[in-house]
């Protein structure tokens, strides 16, 4: 006679006055299952579950019915369609700005310049946001605007970064995480940028501090350095993946 395990069964939803326990079961059917793409055998989700076959049997009945699981002809189980749906559904798209604007905010303040952040779109790059300068003599920007890849900080930064070059500007680039325009858009205004990428590596923009080449001195521009690496690591822990990116505008 098999013996029923209950140890497993208490993985569900605890704390409720108002509880089902067949939905409860059901869900810790499902939760059985643990690598994708995983077919496991009815002897295989009794061991998992701790339930009877018999109880699997009912339950995986009513969750093949609506599409939360599958049976193959073998015999095995599989995660169902219905669940892949709402797995998409449950996907949050994320805003960028609530994320990015405070971290800009935070470079103006601490170095009383633009501090800007620029994404790529095509061969072209978008100040998405940016935060300009409290003084009266600055680098003004305008969201939204549009500017080319092939000069600026930021522009070589989308440009280079990840893509397989040996040029000197690319070495430096990868070598010291960070690049560095004089004159490179404007005869007046120098920046510097560094690559803004998520946990998973993918480059999501570039961070700028901007201002007159005069004021951008050997001395700013290391305390520049060292604010943007700080603000570059702290985006990297927050931001979300590409694709759950909500499309800012400008796109």
């Amino acid at each position: 006679m098999e013996s029923q395990v209950a140890a497993p069964a208490k993985r569900a939803v605890r704390g409720g006055q108002d509880r089902v326990e067949a939905v409860e079961r059901a869900i810790v059917l499902l939760q059985c299952f643990k690598a994708p793409g995983e077919a496991l055998t009815l002897a295989t989700l009794a061991q998992r579950s701790g339930f009877y076959k018999s109880t699997i049997l009912r339950l995986a009945g009513s969750l093949q019915a609506t599409g939360f699981l599958s049976r193959g002809t073998d015999g095995r189980y599989q995660l169902g369609a219905e669940l892949r749906r709402l797995g998409d559904l449950s996907r949050m798209q994320v805003p960028l700005e609530p994320l990015i604007r405070p971290v800009l905010q935070g470079l103006t303040a601490q170095t009383c310049e633009t501090a800007s952040f620029y994404v790529r779109d095509g061969d072209e790059r978008i100040c998405l946001y940016r935060e300009n300068s409290p003084l009266s003599v600055r680098h003004h920007l305008e969201e939204g605007t549009r500017h080319p890849l092939d000069r600026g900080a930021a522009g070589r930064v989308l440009s280079l970064w990840g893509v397989p070059s040996r040029s000197a500007e690319a070495l430096r680039l990868h070598n010291d995480g960070f690049l560095v325009s004089r004159g490179g858009r404007d005869p007046d205004l120098a920046s510097m940028a560094v690559p803004v990428l998520n946990q998973h590596g993918q480059l999501l923009g570039a961070l700028t501090v901007s201002g007159l080449l005069n004021r951008l001195t050997e001395d700013k521009l290391i305390e520049a350095q060292s604010l943007l690496r700080d603000a570059q690591t702290a985006l990297q822990k927050v931001l979300p993946r590409q694709e759950d990116i909500d499309p800012p505008p400008f796109r």
